[in-house]
C-alpha cells in the first residue's frame, strides 16, 4: 500500500473535481460550532413551548411558566445535544472523503495502515497538513496528535480567557469525521478528543470491531 498524497480535488483530469477555497472550508468549521448550539436550543425552545402549551390547556397557566423552565436544556444536556449533533455531521463527511479519495486505492488489510492513510493522506485533504505524530499500544488504541491543529490556528489564548475549555466543542466535528472516514473503511471505533493547549489536539482512537 502506498501513502503517497493523492492527486489534488482541483485535478484537471477529473470529470467529477470540485473547487473549494481552504478559507471558506476553515470559516466553516468555525460556524459550526455556535450553529449546532443555536439549533439544539431552538429545537428545546420549540419543545418546550409544546410543553407550556399542554399544561396550559389543563391548567389555565397556573405554573406553566416554572415548568416550561424545568423542561429547558441543562448544561450537560445542552453539550450533549450539539455534541451528537456535529460528530453526526463529521461522520457522514469523513464517510463522503472516504468514498471519494480512496476508492482507487487497493482494500486495506491492516488497522494499522487504516490508521496511517487517516493521518497522513486524509489530514491532509481536510487540514493541509499530515499529523504530527502517532502511537499505538498495538491492541485497538491509537492516539494521533496534531500540534498545530488548523480549527485552533486563530483562537485567542490569552490567559485566564479558558481558551482551552472553549475550544472542546470544536473538536467534535473531527471526531467525528475520523470515526466516519474508519467506519468506511471496516473498522467500527470510538473517537475522543483534547486539547491541553492551544494550538495542539490530541485524538485517541479506540477499534472495537474489525469487518473481514
Amino acid at each position: 500500500m502506498s501513502f503517497e498524497t493523492p492527486l489534488p480535488p482541483f485535478n484537471s483530469s477529473d470529470p467529477a473535481a470540485t473547487f473549494v477555497s481552504a478559507s471558506c472550508l476553515e470559516l466553516m468549521m468555525i460556524e459550526l460550532v455556535p450553529m449546532a448550539y443555536r439549533v439544539a436550543n431552538e429545537v428545546d425552545a420549540s419543545a418546550s413551548n409544546g410543553a407550556t402549551a399542554g399544561h396550559k390547556e389543563k391548567e389555565n397557566g397556573a405554573g406553566s411558566g416554572e415548568k416550561a423552565k424545568e423542561a429547558r436544556m441543562d448544561e450537560d444536556e445542552e453539550r450533549d445535544a450539539v455534541f451528537y449533533r456535529l460528530e453526526a455531521l463529521g461522520y457522514r463527511v469523513g464517510q463522503g472523503l472516504v468514498e471519494r479519495f480512496s476508492r482507487d486505492r487497493p482494500r486495506f488489510t491492516d488497522t494499522l495502515d487504516v490508521i496511517k492513510f487517516l493521518c497522513k493522506d486524509l489530514w491532509m485533504l481536510v487540514f493541509r497538513k499530515q499529523i504530527d505524530n502517532l502511537k499505538t499500544n498495538h491492541r485497538g488504541v491509537y492516539v494521533l496528535t496534531d500540534n498545530s491543529f488548523r480549527p485552533f490556528a486563530r483562537m485567542s489564548t490569552e490567559a485566564g480567557g479558558q481558551a482551552v475549555a472553549k475550544a472542546q466543542p470544536f473538536l467534535w466535528f473531527p471526531c467525528g469525521v475520523i470515526r466516519g472516514a474508519l467506519a468506511s473503511m471496516g473498522i467500527n471505533a470510538t473517537v475522543q478528543a483534547e486539547s491541553s493547549e492551544l494550538p495542539g489536539a490530541t485524538f485517541q482512537i479506540k477499534s472495537t470491531v474489525t469487518k473481514p
